[in-house]
């Protein structure tokens, strides 16, 4: 099993360490023939809009679409979840999501930089809460239904979705690379395996 971090800005190399940790064969992916070796793929934090951009210079949008359209397995971690989203709040208006997980997302929805807080999440098949560290965080003001199938929600702090799965796509608001607990990749893992 190859699991691909897409690298072409972000938190990428925390992904890749999370998962070499946990036994798996990374490969970094920025160019399409990169993307096609692989078995699954984690989206990381970062930027929204330059990765948004990077897809296309890198000419990985097209194939990363019918990837995941095709039942990838997929991990995609805050500016991740935005590149997924049906809809995005407040992004550029040159912004192109991929939308292929029917939620709505606003941009740094729980403020800035000085806003950035850690909280003790409640996540469904985990025993104990996953520390979640959000970093000028993405916030899902919809969830719905469409794009085959619901998107089931997984965990929620102050009553708002914060990790999502839909089909064989898991979206987090937060950093579980930044969070020094390897359980939401570990869950990602067995999903691929």
């Amino acid at each position: 099993m190859k699991v691909g971090v897409l690298a072409l800005q972000g938190a990428f190399r925390e992904h890749a360490e999370a998962l070499d940790a946990l036994g798996a064969d990374v490969a970094l992916v920025r160019v399409p023939e990169q993307l096609a070796g692989v078995d699954a793929i984690v989206l990381p934090g970062g930027e929204s809009t330059t990765q948004d951009k990077l897809l296309d210079t890198s000419e990985l949008r097209a194939p990363l679409t019918d990837a995941l359209s095709g039942g990838m397995p997929c991990l995609a971690t805050c500016a991740g979840l935005i590149l997924l989203a049906t809809e995005v709040l407040d992004g550029r208006a040159d912004q192109r999501p991929l939308g292929l997980v029917d939620v709505s997302v606003r941009r740094n929805g729980y403020g800035r930089q000085v806003m950035s807080f850690e909280a003790p999440l409640t996540v469904a098949g985990l025993d104990a809460p996953f520390p979640g560290v959000f970093i000028r965080a993405p916030r899902i003001e919809r969830v719905g239904t469409e794009r085959g199938g619901a998107v089931t929600v997984l965990a929620e702090h102050e009553g708002v979705a914060v990790l999502v799965q839909s089909g064989a796509i898991t979206g987090a608001c937060f950093h579980p690379e930044l969070a020094g607990d390897l359980r939401l990749h570990e869950r990602f893992l067995s999903q691929v395996r």
